[in-house]
């Protein structure tokens, strides 16, 4: 079931919207959001970006690294 929701936002912002969707290619400014939405949710909190640098540079300090001419080289 789809609830309605309601934003208020300056009427410069609703247009630069509308076009942006429409020349993406999506049906609605709501189908739009819908995918903004979902693609926030994948994105990675910058706690876990730190703990994956860190968890690197240990490997790397270690020896457990390669290093790659070009992606050919990894794969």
């Amino acid at each position: 079931m789809h609830q309605v929701l309601s934003l208020s936002l300056p009427a410069t912002e609703v247009r630069q919207m509308k076009h942006i969707a429409g020349r993406r290619g999506y049906a609605s400014v709501s189908s739009y959001v819908n995918f903004l939405f979902q693609a926030d949710k994948e994105l990675i909190s910058e706690t876990e970006l730190l703990k994956a640098v860190r968890s690197a540079r240990k490997e790397y300090s270690r020896g457990k690294s390669i290093k790659a001419r070009s992606i050919a080289d990894l794969l």
